[in-house]
């Protein structure tokens, strides 16, 4: 890591590669239903960012960032880690989507949908 605890680029790009070999159940579930154009847009997963942030699906071309969220983020420190991480991306421009991943899990058409309306 670097000076200010943010890893270098090349370590972000390994660790989005090894994410991308090790999905999470709900993480395989969405991506089935997102890769290869299937909503329309081009969607990328486990897509790094320069700061040290890598997210879970992104969208370029309509700057949508989709977030599968496990039973982790509802602890406080891991909420106000999301809160920090969303507030860096949205002043960017991004919009930032989480979904639970008992929802992609328990239904993954209803997390298409939630998907497709922010698409619209």
């Amino acid at each position: 890591m670097n000076q200010n605890n943010t890893p270098s680029l090349f370590k972000l790009v390994y660790f989005a590669r090894q994410n991308r070999k090790a999905p999470t159940p709900s993480e395989a579930l969405l991506w089935a239903r997102l890769r290869g154009r299937q909503l329309g847009p081009r969607f990328r997963r486990q897509h790094p960012f320069a700061v040290g942030i890598i997210v879970d699906f992104y969208c370029p071309s309509y700057r949508l960032v989709v977030e599968v969220d496990g039973g982790v983020h509802s602890r406080e420190v891991a909420r106000r880690c999301d809160a920090a991480r969303d507030a860096w991306l949205e002043l960017r421009g991004l919009r930032v989507l989480r979904i639970s991943s008992e929802l992609v899990e328990r239904d993954v058409l209803a997390a298409i949908e939630i998907i497709r309306s922010a698409l619209r």
